[in-house]
């Protein structure tokens, strides 16, 4: 094996490779028998993994939902990085970048559940989608279709081809508590033309945690001879799903959330035979048609982020992804069920726990989300973020694993002074 070989390997193996079984693998090895919804409620359990974090003890953190900073293990395995990249300077990026990115590339589409031809590491979400919206081979009077609670910097991409190409934007409103799946899959349907050439829809939608049908809405669609362009940014590493399952056409989300991977590195997934509908945002030679990684070239990044992505699915599988689900979704209903329905207090995201999971929204009747949130951290010491928009008032709420039940009861609380309840 020459030099350039081991050393590909070398850093790649060792993404994986544990010399010894950890004291959290053990932890791990003790409830391995039992179902995930159990481990969900066992306190003990999830206090030990909080001590693999280091959190500051200045407030309590319900905004993960913009960043879900890293666990020790996965930071000292990025520091690392660094260091060795730093050490190998220009032969590093000379030699085994590149071959290193597609082994990242290969394990996400493997957690994601496509094959490795189909997805391409990116920065975030929104160059994942962005690169989609912009490169659609639009043609005056296409229509494109999508709902006032997506991210706002696709709605802005949106606006900049309609002015581009005279491309109309149509826009429909995802009410907060559905009657069914069928109402949600009829509101896009109903704007669906014989113009339509891409519909774009929020697995998880941002501001509300609500968990929309997207395999339902995917299937009318297509039937229709319409694309289907998936905001991922809070599903994935969120709850347990695969890309084959979903059957969309594009697909992208933001590592740096729920997977807790550093700052900087996202996916896009393409399924197969869709590449050559998207022109290069930026142009990185010629490429096999259909190869997805025509839709990849950015220039020099920060490499040693690409190689933690394999650390950060590493720690992801040891808890487990149903395990990790399943925690989330019972942090969720632990302070909403609590307050849902009672005074001034209002919940901005579906009852039916099939349509969220650790993201919810809270609002009072009568006050700014704003003043809101602010009185949550000057007062209570909670962080949140407010959301005025789209027909949701209120703060979004998103714990993490490390978040406590104690936690929670002080919110809860702080929800109930503030409501009357």
């Amino acid at each position: 094996m020459d030099k350039r070989s081991f050393l590909k390997n070398l850093t790649v193996m060792g993404l994986s490779v544990s010399p010894s079984i950890s004291a959290m693998e053990k932890l791990l090895q003790d409830v391995s028998h039992l179902p995930a919804d159990e481990v969900a409620k066992d306190d003990d359990f999830w206090a030990k993994i909080r001590g693999g974090y280091k959190l500051k003890p200045d407030y309590i953190n319900l905004e993960n939902g913009y960043y879900c900073f890293l666990p020790q293990e996965t930071l000292e395995h990025y520091i690392n990085h660094v260091r060795e990249v730093n050490y190998q300077g220009s032969y590093y990026m000379r030699t085994v970048q590149w071959d290193n990115k597609k082994a990242m590339a290969a394990k996400l589409a493997d957690l994601a559940g496509c094959d490795k031809e189909e997805m391409v590491i990116t920065r975030n979400t929104t160059e994942s989608l962005d690169i989609v919206i912009s490169g659609m081979h639009w043609q005056e009077g296409d229509e494109a279709v999508m709902a006032e609670q997506d991210y706002f910097s696709m709605r802005t991409q949106f606006k900049l081809v309609a002015k581009r190409y005279g491309v109309i934007n149509k826009v429909v409103s995802v009410p907060n508590h559905p009657k069914s799946d069928q109402e949600i899959v009829d509101l896009y349907a109903s704007a669906i033309t014989d113009k339509t050439k891409l519909l774009m829809v929020c697995h998880m939608i941002n501001i509300t945690g609500h968990i929309l049908p997207i395999r339902k809405i995917c299937d009318m669609a297509h039937e229709r001879g319409v694309l289907v362009m998936v905001d991922g940014a809070h599903a994935f590493a969120h709850i347990n799903f695969s890309m084959k399952d979903l059957d969309c056409d594009y697909y992208g989300t933001s590592l740096h959330k729920w997977l807790s991977v550093p700052l900087g590195a996202g996916f896009l997934y393409v399924k197969k035979g869709k590449v050559d509908q998207v022109w290069p945002l930026l142009a990185g030679g010629d490429k096999e048609p259909n190869d997805i990684a025509t839709l990849n070239h950015i220039g020099t990044h920060p490499v040693y982020t690409d190689l933690a992505i394999g650390n950060a699915i590493d720690y992801y599988l040891k808890i487990g992804r149903d395990k990790k689900e399943e925690r989330l979704r019972y942090l969720q209903r632990y302070w909403s069920d609590q307050v849902r329905g009672k005074g001034n207090i209002v919940i901005n995201t579906p009852e039916d726990p099939r349509l969220s999971c650790g993201i919810a929204n809270v609002g009072i009747k009568g006050m700014k989300p704003k003043d809101l949130a602010d009185t949550l951290m000057k007062k209570y010491k909670i962080y949140t973020v407010a959301i005025d928009e789209a027909n949701v008032h209120g703060c979004r709420i998103t714990p993490n694993i490390y978040t406590t039940t104690q936690e929670l009861d002080v919110f809860v609380k702080a929800l109930k002074e503030m409501g009357n309840a």
